[in-house]
Formats: structure tokens, sequence, C-alpha cells
């Protein structure tokens, strides 16, 4: 019997199914990269998260190996040219956490328009502040969106009943317009956008595109959201363009370094100068972190795995 191994916290349903499949499954969602190494020959499926590289080492350990899934989108963690000459087919599942990342943009645009995280706080501390806390409407404001794969078109489509101008630009994709969404060049993002929203791939090309030049050249101030990966935008040229006023907020589900613990600016220089901003929202990589989409991921590395004839 082919065995599989699911290397990430998956939903018990997941595993039902892959043993509906034929195979044999062995659940370790607290492996280390060290212990995949010493058992992966044995293996002709693994799937995998964030923490566990796919590295050329790996993959040469990996005699038997013909599939890796990715739970989620980003693919950074899997050489996934070397996995494919030996042979082994790689997929990810971004359909499964689109909807929930494309929620998560629109939910932290409210809370820094209309104050709501500030607002609160002062309530619970008994100031009842109105007037300065009065926000601002997304309607009729111009959010760019650059990278419109299944995230960015995703949020395109949810966007669409806030009536805002929609402008969305990827260097491999055209011919997407539709009557809410206008295809753009960067040039035309750049000049007419109030909020940009990134929602790229890591990859050597996007690897801080968000950089001192990307800021510098929107005509207005905006507000910046990274939903993506952390290493897309530069932190401190983010923190430069929002201390020359290019930038007058960020909302930012990554970092560059996400591994913040007690202590941690002593590594990082950036962390203080970040942390007091005023207008910035943060939150822990939970973007597509959702009940839904860990059970539509689930579904959907199940879908390919068929897709792909890769079951018994």
């Amino acid at each position: 019997m082919k065995q599989v191994l699911v290397s990430c916290d998956m939903p018990s349903s997941f595993l039902q199914a892959l043993r509906g499949l034929g195979f044999r499954v062995d659940y370790k969602p607290e492996i280390s990269n060290a212990e995949v190494r010493e058992i992966i020959a044995r293996y002709y499926g693994l799937i995998v998260s964030t923490p566990i590289k796919v590295t050329p080492e790996l993959i040469d350990h990996a005699q038997q190996l013909r599939f890796v899934g990715r739970a989620g989108s980003g693919m950074e963690n899997i050489d996934v040219s070397y996995a494919e000459k030996k042979g082994i087919r790689c997929f990810n599942s971004p359909e499964g956490n689109r909807d929930a990342v494309a929620e998560h943009v629109i939910g932290m645009l409210l809370a820094h328009f209309d104050h709501l995280c500030r607002a609160h706080n002062e309530v619970l501390q008994g100031k009842w502040r109105r007037e300065e806390n009065r926000g601002m409407e997304l309607m009729g404001k111009c959010i760019g969106i650059i990278g419109y794969g299944n995230t960015g078109s995703a949020l395109a489509r949810k966007l669409r009943g806030f009536e805002m101008e929609i402008l969305a630009y990827d260097k491999y994709k055209s011919g997407f317009a539709s009557d809410h969404v206008k295809e753009a060049t960067l040039t035309e993002i750049f000049r007419k956008a109030d909020i940009v929203s990134l929602h790229v791939p890591l990859t050597e090309e996007t690897r801080f595109m968000a950089d001192k030049a990307f800021f510098e050249s929107f005509a207005k101030a905006i507000v910046v959201v990274n939903t993506s990966r952390g290493k897309v935008l530069d932190t401190g040229a983010l923190l430069d363009a929002m201390d020359a006023g290019q930038v007058k907020a960020a909302c930012l589900d990554v970092l560059e370094r996400e591994d913040i613990r007690p202590g941690i600016e002593e590594e990082l220089s950036w962390w203080p100068r970040l942390i007091s901003q005023k207008n910035l929202l943060i939150t822990p990589h939970i973007a597509g972190w959702t009940a839904e989409s860990k059970e539509k991921i689930a579904s959907v590395l199940i879908e390919k795995i068929k897709m792909h004839g890769l079951h018994s």
C-alpha cells in the first residue's frame, strides 16, 4: 500500500479521504525537518505546510516520492524545479483560502478607516471619543490590486459591493477585466490608487518588490495592505515611506520575520520603529486561517491528487 506523510495540521476529513483513495496515512503534524528527512524514503506522497522545507537534499532521500501537496498557497518552501526533474508532482491549494484572505483584507481596511481597534480600546478605558474617531468610507476610493490570481481576484469580487474603483495588475495575466475590475498598468496604479493590496507569490522577481522606489512612485499618500508574503515588502522602506508621508497607513498580516518574541528588537532594528507607528495594523499571518479554509484546502488537495491520477 502506498504511504502518504501528512506533516501539518489537517482535518480528520482529509485523512479519511486519503485512506479512501487507497493510501496508508501517517499523520505527524509536529514532525521536524530533520525527522522528515530520516523517514521520507518510504513515502509515495508528502503533504506540507510552511515549516517543512522540501529541499534538494530532502528530495534526494525520497526515492519513492511521487507528489508533494502544499496545504496553502505559497510554494517557496518547495524546490519545485528540482522535484519535477525527479518526477515528483508539486501542487498547492490557493483555491482553498482565497476567500478567507480576501475577507481579511476587507476587515483590515474597515478596521483602519473606521478606527475600530483604537475606538474599542478607548471605550474600555472609559473614553467616549466620537469626533476623534470619525471614520472614512471605502466607497469612491481607488484600490490597486497587484497580483490577480486566486486571492487578488477573490478580493476584487468581494469589493464589488463597496462601489470602489478597482484597478488590477498582473504581469503574467491579461484579458481579465470585467464590469467591476479594470485591467491596469503599474503606472496607472501609481497614479490613481488610494489603497494598494499585494497578492503575489514570493519569488526572486517579487522579493522586496515593494521597496523605496515603489513607494516613491505613488502620486498620493496610500494605505498599503500585505497579506501575501513578508519578504515581498521591504519593512525599512515602508517605515521610511510612512515617516515621509508617502504611506499613511499599513495593514500587515505577514512580516519579513515572523518569529516575534521578547527581545527581538536586538535582532531586528526595524521592529521598534514598526510598532511605534500609529497607523499600523498587524495580524499574525492568519489571513487565510479560518475554520472554513482548513476544510476547503483539504478538499482542494484531494481533488488535485485525483486529477493528477496519483491515487491507488
